[in-house]
């Protein structure tokens, strides 16, 4: 009896240090082929672990926790940016910054404020229109579809001195601010926000591929089976992140010309399409197909050209095309830049085994789509702004 007692103990003794050896981080020539990707990465790896100790290390250090987590907060972001903008974005002004105004307001020149609001003020059977606009549209609540053409927001920023005054004294408080709250107060008013879809498109498509992304990184070492699936699953992430951000500069740029907002649309719809069943169907996973799959990926990068040399040409001279513009370039130098990093492995090839836990390239990789597709978004809040306030 003794002796299978102390049988047992040894045996459970050297199961849980078999594990303990199994579940151990392994370096780049242990790998099974499968893993093999950078061979500057020398150790770290995990490799075939059973998936829940795959999972739990998500809390542990090894050479793709930072490549988990650099998406994983990322995705974590575009959520709750994509929260926010729905919450808050369609309110085009701030009214609490207008909660001192009726102070400021009491201050004024009344009569050298009708007078100047006279003298710029369209004449008066524009005037009698839009009045006229009014009257039908309020039985029904719905905003003018034809109020866009008066600018209102420019009309009444114009409109407005730049600063009041009372007798002799003039009131520095009522400034170039209080101009720009009021006419964004007066002009939603006459406005219909525009569609958010496009938007909120592109925020899917980025929180898609951070997240499949992050995922990617944290269960591909389990099985050659499932390291197959997800990595099809990764650059399908990436197809949708690059066909999405194409829908709100193309449709807010074009959506007053349906022609060229539909061709444009239309044409990186199906090369997204495309993208996608390459990344997925096993068929173009060969390798005789690789440079056909680089290619339609830069492809549907190269797209976007057109279109925004398109906008520049239409709306050149409006600043919010100007500021559009500006951050989807850098947008595009964040995205260069991390493929840059990616294909050439800098800096690890540099130092092999330095950059193990921290600083290889794919973080690097990493950190800069995050920043690129917040570009993006940066770019996409002018467009609402502008549409919302401009109209077609």
């Amino acid at each position: 009896m003794e002796n299978c007692g102390a049988r047992s103990v040894r045996e459970g003794k050297g199961k849980r240090l078999w594990k303990k050896v199994k579940y151990q981080l392994v370096e780049y020539h242990s790998l099974p082929g499968y893993l093999r990707d950078n061979e500057y990465i020398v150790g770290h790896y995990r490799s075939e672990w059973p998936m829940k100790q795959v999972l739990l290390s998500i809390f542990s250090i090894h050479n793709e926790t930072l490549n988990v987590w650099t998406h994983l907060i990322g995705f974590f972001l575009f959520l709750s940016l994509t929260i926010y903008t729905a919450m808050k974005i369609p309110k085009v002004v701030d009214l609490h910054s207008l909660q001192h105004f009726p102070e400021m307001l009491m201050k004024a020149d009344m009569n050298k404020l009708q007078a100047e609001l006279l003298t710029c003020l369209p004449s008066m059977p524009d005037l009698h229109r839009l009045g006229q606009d009014f009257k039908t549209s309020l039985p029904t609540m719905d905003m003018l579809p034809s109020i866009s053409s008066w600018h209102v927001k420019e009309l009444l920023y114009n409109c407005l001195p730049e600063r009041f005054s009372s007798g002799n004294h003039t009131d520095v408080c009522v400034l170039h601010s209080v101009k720009e709250d009021l006419a964004n107060l007066i002009a939603p008013l006459m406005l219909k926000p525009i569609t958010r879809l496009p938007f909120f498109a592109f925020l899917g498509g980025a929180m898609f591929c951070l997240l499949v992304s992050s995922v990617c990184h944290l269960v591909s070492c389990h099985s050659e089976r499932l390291s197959y699936i997800m990595l099809r699953l990764d650059y399908a992430g990436i197809a949708s992140l690059i066909c999405t951000s194409f829908f709100p500069p193309v449709y807010y740029s074009f959506m007053c010309y349906p022609f060229f907002c539909n061709l444009y649309l239309g044409f990186i719809s199906l090369l997204g399409i495309a993208a996608t069943l390459v990344s997925l169907l096993p068929f173009f996973q060969k390798p005789k197909f690789r440079t056909f799959r680089a290619a339609l990926f830069c492809g549907m990068g190269l797209c976007g050209v057109g279109p925004i040399l398109h906008k520049l040409y239409w709306f050149w001279g409006e600043p919010e095309v100007f500021h559009t513009t500006g951050y989807e370039i850098l947008m595009g130098l964040f995205y260069g830049l991390g493929a840059l990093v990616y294909a050439t492995r800098i800096p690890e090839r540099w130092m092999p085994g330095k950059f193990d836990i921290a600083g290889h390239s794919h973080q690097l990789f990493h950190v800069l789509v995050v920043a690129g597709a917040y570009s993006h978004y940066r770019a996409g809040l002018v467009y609402l702004r502008w549409r919302d306030l401009r109209g077609c």
